[in-house]
């Protein structure tokens, strides 16, 4: 199988969460002439079987691309104005598709492996789905794994942890209903870009003096909406923003902390306010035998290897899986240079395609080793 061919054919048709119609399609004709069994539903699953063995894990990678123009020149350049695989879906896409094939000509394990081709990662939607349309129960596992790249690394560099290795993300919505007026006679009414902007700065302070130091928690007002014009006092004024924790209890404290802040400055200003905390991402947590095989799976294929890596900040839609049955999420060096340096989700972000052997090796020697054969029937 040519994996650059293929990686640069998927990068030419990104597809928006939900809407990947023509990778899943690809996805699941690549599986087909592969000799998998496929099964098509929100998302594409692959299952191939050796041996006798009852053991099962299960492979991920997503499929989803990002709303991005792309600005790179190469020849393989997004076709799908807007939209842009900025996050390198993808080369993850891809690797597996690698690993799928390598296992089918070369069935050297036994169980079963099931490979999951998951839409919208990066809305934190797509394990949920796939989790809700009964994909552990008709396709059941023992353990699952998903790799990211991670531009900055060194070319094959395999990164993980045991424990939190991603962050959860709420997104927050604030409505301040105050008194608007005339911008010459504030005293009059109650502005609501006052009172908003005293709950901006209070927010802060949760970080600063209510979460412990070291605790990687972050608040981030990202939008301030007002009904106020040039001269004119705005009555309702709308934060949103964004919240990421290492910890459930963590992040609750912070829900927590925020309801209290909104209430009391509205209280003091003798306003109204409301308070919205949605949780779209869980924190990702590897389990402890999953990610000492991806160790001894690295070691054997070569590869540089961290087995205690710093949590990462980001947010990842495989904490569902994580959360539902054992398995580990881990990282994969793109390089140092030019595009494979770029930050994930740049406009000039690139997927290295020096990743694509290792990567689909890596995958291939992890389900050797999780799903090796017995001894005795050989």
């Amino acid at each position: 199988m040519d994996l650059t061919a293929l990686r640069h054919d998927l990068h030419r048709h990104p597809e928006l969460g939900f809407e990947e119609t023509w990778t899943k399609a690809k996805v699941a004709q690549t599986l087909r002439d592969l000799g998998l069994e496929v099964y098509e539903g929100v998302g594409i699953v692959g299952v191939l079987r050796s041996g006798s063995g009852n053991r099962a894990i299960g492979l991920r990678a997503d499929m989803d691309a990002l709303p991005i123009q792309e600005i790179s020149t190469h020849s393989y350049a997004s076709e799908n104005e807007g939209k842009m695989h900025a996050c390198g879906h993808d080369g993850h896409m891809a690797m597996l598709l690698g690993a799928a094939a390598d296992l089918a000509a070369n069935p050297a394990f036994d169980g079963t492996i099931v490979f999951i081709f998951q839409p919208n990662e990066e809305h934190g939607h797509g394990a949920r789905a796939m989790i809700d349309e009964g994909l552990l129960e008709a396709h059941p596992v023992d353990e699952i794994y998903a790799i990211h790249n991670l531009p900055g690394a060194a070319v094959g560099q395999v990164s993980t942890r045991v424990g939190q290795i991603c962050a959860s993300e709420s997104l927050f919505e604030i409505t301040i209903n105050g008194q608007g007026g005339h911008a010459s006679m504030p005293h009059v009414g109650v502005d609501a870009i006052t009172v908003g902007a005293e709950m901006v700065l209070a927010l802060q302070t949760i970080i600063a003096r209510k979460m412990a130091p070291g605790a990687g928690a972050v608040v981030s007002v990202t939008e301030f909406i007002t009904d106020g014009q040039r001269n004119v006092l705005p009555g309702t004024a709308v934060l949103k923003g964004d919240v990421r924790a290492r910890v459930p209890e963590d992040r609750k404290a912070i829900a927590a902390f925020m309801g209290q802040i909104v209430d009391g400055i509205a209280a003091a200003h003798n306003v109204t306010a409301s308070f919205d905390f949605d949780t779209v991402f869980i924190e990702a947590i590897n389990a402890p035998e999953p990610v000492q095989a991806v160790v001894r799976a690295a070691q054997a294929a070569g590869l540089e290897v961290d087995g205690d890596r710093p949590p990462m900040s980001f947010s990842e839609d495989f904490a569902h899986f994580t959360n539902a049955i054992p398995g580990c999420f881990l990282l994969l060096g793109n390089g140092t240079s030019g595009a494979y340096g770029q930050p994930l989700h740049s406009n000039n972000y690139d997927f290295n395609d020096a990743l694509l052997p290792i990567g689909a090796n890596f995958w291939a020697t992890l389900a050797k080793d999780r799903l090796p054969i017995r001894q005795d029937t050989q």
